[in-house]
Order: C-alpha cells, then sequence, then structure tokens
C-alpha cells in the first residue's frame, strides 16, 4: 500500500524525537525558492558558526560557484530534525540539508530525502562503514561531511605511576588489570557517560558490539558480559557512580581534573587533551577478547531533500559536491574535529596532525547506529539499552534482568 508523505511524516516524528547525540543551541527555518530565483536554502546543525566564520563562508562559496546564492540558516540538532519533519508535510523543504546521521533513516522513511544516486551524487570513493550510516535498504540517502568516534584517552602520568603499559591494555581482562593497578596506586579508574539519553547509549556500544553482541538480540549472554563488564567497574570504585548523570562533556571535565587514568570520549575533545595539562595518549577500545572493538559513527550528512521542482536537483548535486570535495573535507573536518570518509583526506589529516592517527584507526571498524537494517528501529532499541544501563548500574536491576526486560520492550514496541 502506498502511503502519502504527509502520512510518513506524521509517522516518524515520535522516533525522531529519541535520537541525536549532540546538539548546539540555536533555531531558525527556511524553505525552497523558486529555481528562477536563484536563491537555494540550505540548513545546518552548526548555530555555533555565523556568518563570518569559515564554514559559513564555505556554504556561500558553494553557491557562488553553482551559480546560486545560498540562503543558510543553523540550528541546533533536535530542531532541525523537527523542523525538517514539519517541513515535509507542508512541502517547503530546503534544498540542501545536512542532518545528524542516525536521522536520515527517519526521513527517508518519511518520504523526504532523495537517494544519491536519483541526483547524480557518488559516493563510491568514501569508506563504506561511515557511508553506512546514511544507507537505507542498500541505498544511500545522503554524502557523509565527515565522521568522528569514540576511543579512550590515557593519562600519561597516572600510568607511569602505577607501573601500567598502555601497549599491554589489549582487551577487557588487560584493561580491568590496569585499572585495578591504578585504583592501588592511590589515583582514579575510568570514566565514561551512562547517562540516560542517546549519548549513554553511544558510549555504552563499543563495549556492547565489542563483546559480540547484537543489537536485534539485547539480552543476549555476550550483551549482559558487556553491561556487567560496566557494572563490576562500579561496584568496585573503578568507574565512579555518577557515570549514571555523566553525559560525554561531564565525562571529559572529570577526565581532565587529572585524576583519572582513562577517559572515554571523541574525537571533538582533541583540542581540550592538548590543553589538559598533563601527558596523554590514546587508544583503541578493545573487544572482550583483543582487537579494537567497533565504535559508533557520529557525524552528519549532506542530502537533497525532495522537491516539486525536480529541475533544482543539478544545482543542488553541485552545491553538494562543493561542500563534499577532497579540498574541502580537509578544511571543514579539521575545524569540526571529523576524520574524513576519504583516505586520501585522511592520510592529509594525519600528515598535518599525528594525533589523528587512532581515530582513523577507530573509524576503520566503526559502524553507523542505523546499520545493520535496523534503521528507524535503532531509536525505540538505544532507548531501551540506556534504560537497561540505568537500571543495571543504580542496582535496581541485574545486567540479565535489565536487558531482558528492554529486549522484551522492544518486542512490545514492534508488535
Amino acid at each position: 500500500m502506498r502511503h502519502s508523505r504527509t502520512a510518513l511524516v506524521a509517522a516518524a516524528a515520535a522516533s525522531l524525537a529519541l535520537t541525536g547525540v549532540s546538539a548546539c543551541g540555536g533555531s531558525g527555518s527556511g524553505g525552497s525558492s523558486s529555481a528562477a530565483s536563484g536563491t537555494y536554502t540550505f540548513w545546518d546543525p552548526y548555530p555555533q558558526f555565523g556568518p563570518t566564520d569559515a564554514w559559513a563562508k564555505l556554504v556561500t562559496s558553494c553557491g557562488k560557484q553553482a551559480g546560486v546564492s545560498v540562503k543558510r540558516t543553523a540550528m541546533d540538532t533536535t530542531d532541525l530534525n523537527n523542523k525538517a519533519l514539519l517541513a515535509g508535510q507542508k512541502g517547503n523543504l530546503p534544498d540542501v540539508m545536512l542532518v545528524d546521521n542516525p536521522i536520515v533513516s527517519t526521513l527517508t522513511e518519511a518520504g523526504i530525502l532523495n537517494k544519491t544516486t536519483d541526483v547524480g551524487l557518488d559516493t563510491a570513493a568514501m569508506q563504506k562503514n561511515i557511508v553506512g550510516a546514511g544507507v537505507v535498504d542498500g541505498s544511500a540517502y545522503g554524502v557523509p561531511i565527515g565522521a568522528n568516534t569514540l576511543a579512550l584517552y590515557y593519562n600519561a602520568d597516572i600510568l607511569k605511576k602505577a607501573a601500567v603499559d598502555p601497549a599491554s591494555i589489549t582487551d577487557w581482562a588487560s584493561l580491568t588489570a590496569a585499572l585495578e593497578k591504578v585504583k592501588a596506586a592511590g589515583s582514579k579508574g575510568i570514566s565514561f557517560g551512562a547517562i540516560g539519553t542517546e549519548e549513554g547509549s553511544f558510549q555504552f556500544l563499543p563495549w556492547y558490539w565489542g563483546s559480540g553482541a547484537d543489537l536485534k538480540s539485547l539480552d543476549s549472554a555476550a550483551g549482559v558480559k558487556a553491561l556487567t563488564l560496566w557494572k563490576d567497574w562500579v561496584d568496585k570504585g573503578l568507574a565512579p557512580k555518577d557515570v549514571l548523570t555523566n553525559t560525554q562533556t561531564t565525562a571529559w571535565q572529570e577526565f581532565a581534573t587529572g585524576q583519572y587514568a582513562f577517559g572515554e570520549n571523541g574525537t571533538w575533545q582533541l583540542a581540550n587533551a592538548k590543553k589538559a595539562g598533563f601527558g596523554y595518549g590514546i587508544i583503541n577500545i578493545p573487544g572482550i577478547n583483543g582487537g579494537a572493538a567497533p565504535v559508533p559513527t557520529g557525524g552528519e550528512f549532506v542530502t537533497v531533500p525532495v522537491q516539486d521542482d525536480d529541475s533544482r536537483y543539478p544545482v543542488d548535486k553541485k552545491i553538494v559536491e562543493c561542500l563534499t570535495s577532497n579540498a574541502n573535507y580537509l578544511s571543514t573536518d579539521t575545524t569540526l574535529s571529523y576524520v574524513a570518509p576519504v583516505a586520501a583526506v585522511q592520510g592529509q589529516q594525519v600528515a598535518a596532525d599525528p594525533g589523528l592517527k587512532p581515530w582513523v584507526s577507530a573509524l576503520a571498524s566503526a559502524r553507523g547506529r542505523t546499520s545493520d537494517g535496523l534503521g528507524t528501529r535503532y531509536p525505540v532499541i538505544s532507548e531501551q539499552l540506556w534504560t537497561a544501563v540505568q537500571s543495571a548500574l543504580s542496582g535496581a536491576k541485574s545486567p540479565q534482568d535489565a536487558l531482558s526486560a528492554a529486549q522484551q520492550a522492544v518486542k512490545n514496541h514492534q508488535s
């Protein structure tokens, strides 16, 4: 049965409210203009960048190169997502829109986005797992602007005092042993964010996936091992009890005090790490039995919303290709602390800043949160996952009971 775009947009609104890892303040609105006006509308979730900043200038420049002017509207991630759904209902979507990667599947299901191939955009040269966050039913619906992810920062001074070689941390057992040595030497162990929001799921996913668990079966034995790992760390004082309320920002602030040996955090904290005032390093989050654990990709996708006037698409294509050219990837992703989705640009980034090398390595094993066919089911699964983490770490339920309840809740929602 074919549903109208308006009906699909309305159906998507509920799941959309659950998603989003990072957001910035701001508001705005926009809509498509007549193709003859020479003005094209562009929405992005970067209100922190004003008209005189490099990002805004790039957007303007890409419009000029395409022979048009671009009216840019910046707003926070949640506001943009909600306005996109509303604009889809009213038929006044922007020409080009930059959206957080977990939202691509929701907007696609709502009939809001074009396939990249339908507007002539090519993602073949890009890292497949980064593009994968914007793939629905085998088709790409956006071009990644860049990606970020998670790794473990470590305090080199604390590890030296505790006689821990960071190179020796290769799996969960060796990491836990390192935390115990650090605690015995008088320092604190590891800080991470387990808050009951998407940030909590984002931080837990490397451990969950690193156990071999699958989001389609939350209460598997592997998933229980991952949640038990975190609970044991909290119960033994290797991680603070306030992880229950820690966002990624507050988790970083704890690590930045210089009291913690490890802090799970993202690429976006690299500049702050250089200002921390103590020696630091970065290692991949280990899998249960070794190797780098799969980590979730963050970052946005440049998309072309569906328009009634398809004569606008050739210009839209030019704007997107300009924003995602290798030269502009290098400058944009440096500004955003992202890793480019193209190997050649990643090499240039590492050459300019060797500190990015661990992040390129981490992204090589990364996954999109909506990948593996999850699509719009991810927001419901994620909410139940962070609820289970909260229940287990607070002591309200055992890890097994918390994840069993989560899996049942997902099943009930899908039935």
